[in-house]
C-alpha cells in the first residue's frame, strides 16, 4: 500500500518554496545559493512497513550526507492522543508509530499531531539554513481535515512572527 508521503509532508506545512517529494522522501533547497540541501525520510522500525519517526539529512550534492538527525514520533508526541484514545500499550508495534496499512480513504498516519515534529524541523533547519524558515503557518492540530491551511507562499512575510 502507498505511504502517501506527499500528503504527510504537505500536512507539516514546511515553508520551503523550492521543494519536492520523490517516492517517500522530501527534498528541499531551503537556502538558495548554497550547496546544501535538506532531505527528510521516514525512519523505519524493526517491524516491516512501520515507521517510527523522521530522519532529516543535510546533503551536499557533490559529496554525500553532511549531517543527520532522527526525530521519533514518540519523543515529539505525534501519536500520543491517538494511542491514548485507542488504549494502545507502550512497547507494542503500534505505539508511537504508523504503518502502511490503513482504512480506505484515510492516511496511514491518521490521528497524528505534527506540531512537535514541525517545531523540531524548524530548530534543526535554523542551524544549517539560517533565515530560511518563514513564519510558522497554523498547525494541523489533529491530522487530516483539522486545522487551517497555511497562507500561500506569496502572502507570507519574511519577518519572524515570534
Amino acid at each position: 500500500m502507498s505511504l502517501h508521503a506527499a500528503e504527510f509532508f504537505a500536512e507539516l506545512c514546511l515553508p520551503f518554496h523550492d521543494s519536492t517529494v520523490v517516492g517517500n522522501s522530501y527534498y528541499a533547497n531551503p537556502a538558495p545559493g548554497t550547496p546544501l540541501r535538506l532531505r527528510i525520510d521516514f525512519s523505519d522500525t524493526i517491524y516491516a512497513d512501520t515507521y517510527g519517526g523522521l530522519r532529516l539529512t543535510v546533503v551536499q550534492p557533490d559529496r554525500a550526507a553532511f549531517d543527520t538527525v532522527a526525530l521519533s514520533f514518540l519523543d515529539h508526541g505525534t501519536f500520543h492522543r491517538r494511542d491514548e484514545a485507542a488504549n494502545t500499550r507502550p512497547n507494542t508495534k503500534q505505539y508511537g508509530t504508523f504503518d502502511t496499512y490503513h482504512r480506505p480513504g484515510r492516511p496511514p498516519w491518521e490521528g497524528a499531531v505534527t506540531t512537535g515534529l514541525r517545531d523540531a524541523i524548524e530548530q534543526y533547519t535554523a542551524v544549517w539554513f539560517p533565515g530560511a524558515w518563514t513564519p510558522s503557518a497554523p498547525s494541523r492540530a489533529a491530522g487530516p481535515g483539522v486545522g487551517t491551511a497555511s497562507a500561500p507562499p506569496a502572502a507570507r512575510s519574511d519577518a519572524r512572527a515570534r
